[in-house]
């Protein structure tokens, strides 16, 4: 029988703790958040997920889920509100509510907010070679430079990617990031 996850209250919200299984709803889980990043609720704890990572992710207009990657591992994404860009594979595909990408493994990606107001995007991504160091990579693309998240120069290294950025930092869930 598996256990339950007791789920441990934090400044940031709630936070499974050890293996079983759990319910948290995204409103009182643990976000992350940096002014001028998106807002992340990765739902994980103590420890991560090891086969599969799911997040919540609100984006306000020109804020992504990240920088323009590639993955060893498929990645899935699904728009539940608002608009959003997809830059793929050195394209543009506008994004709106209920659209799902698929991006196989190596796929060149990420995810912008766009349009005139917020948008909601669950990403799910597996895990059975995304973790360590054969994970993926940063390529440089222009059209991902256009948009403020490219690299200048090819790394598989997180910490140099993310260099500009300020760092998210645990965050209690704001009102109004998630629709009612």
């Amino acid at each position: 029988m598996i256990p339950e996850s007791q789920l441990e209250q934090t400044d940031a919200g709630l936070v499974p703790r050890g293996e079983g299984w759990f319910v948290v709803n995204a409103r009182e889980a643990r976000w992350y958040h940096a002014p001028g990043r998106s807002a992340v609720c990765p739902f994980e704890g103590d420890p991560d997920f090891s086969q599969l990572g799911v997040n919540l992710s609100v984006l306000e207009p020109g804020e992504s889920l990240g920088m323009y990657h590639w993955e060893a591992d498929q990645e899935d994404f699904l728009v539940l509100a608002g608009e959003a860009l997809l830059l793929v594979e050195g394209g543009e595909r506008a994004l709106r509510q209920w659209d799902l990408v698929h991006c196989p493994a190596g796929t060149n990606h990420i995810i912008v907010g766009a349009g005139d107001g917020p948008s909601l995007v669950l990403a799910v991504g597996a895990r059975d070679r995304s973790i360590g160091p054969e994970w993926g990579g940063y390529p440089v693309d222009e059209t991902a430079r256009r948009h403020g998240v490219s690299v200048e120069e090819a790394t598989t290294d997180a910490s140099q990617a993310y260099a500009p950025f300020p760092r998210r930092k645990p965050a209690a869930y704001r009102d109004g990031w998630l629709p009612r």
